[in-house]
């Protein structure tokens, strides 16, 4: 099958167990490394997006090591908030390597990297009802330690260290 590269593109606000499921079943699906694209990286401290680009990227390797993954099979790249058009499919893939597919389980991404001519792959829903960046930030902000759950220990002390729980609570509060 040769070395397949698949492209992840996401807020990853924050990078969670559902993130990494979609992870694990690309490697069981023959791709060698995936490419995360870290979208709205010029959007930073709001109730939306509360983490910076770079806390993103970290979230993504402390998973990555927490699951026992190996950290070069994951690449990560940055891009700034965009427009959904199919110009922005040759935008994005200007930002990462050569990809194979895209893994995503958006129809309007989906369909506009298709019309590009890129080989799109929806990946499976996982534990959706929990594993939600939405969801995981309302349970932040309101105090419910579920949260910690919904992400790697590594990732939750991360959250915790880089006031993550106080800047989502100030967000929300001042939105």
């Amino acid at each position: 099958m040769g070395r397949l590269r698949a492209l992840i593109f996401g807020r990853f606000q924050p990078f969670h167990k559902g993130h990494l499921s979609i992870v694990k079943w690309a490697f069981e699906r023959g791709y060698s490394e995936l490419v995360f694209l870290v979208g709205m990286a010029s959007e930073n401290y709001t109730p939306r997006n509360p983490f910076t680009a770079g806390e993103r990227i970290e979230m993504i390797r402390l998973s990555f090591l927490d699951a026992g993954l190996p950290l070069e099979k994951a690449i990560t790249a940055t891009i700034r908030t965009l427009e959904t058009s199919i110009g922005s499919v040759y935008y994005v893939l200007s930002y990462v390597p050569r990809v194979d597919t895209i893994l995503t389980r958006n129809p309007v991404i989906a369909k506009i990297f298709l019309d590009a001519g890129v080989n799109v792959e929806r990946p499976p829903l996982f534990n959706r009802d929990e594993w939600r960046g939405e969801k995981i930030r309302m349970w932040i902000a309101r105090g419910d330690d579920r949260w910690r759950s919904t992400v790697t220990p590594s990732t939750a002390r991360f959250i915790e260290e880089i006031g993550g729980v106080e800047r989502i609570r100030w967000s929300l509060a001042s939105d």
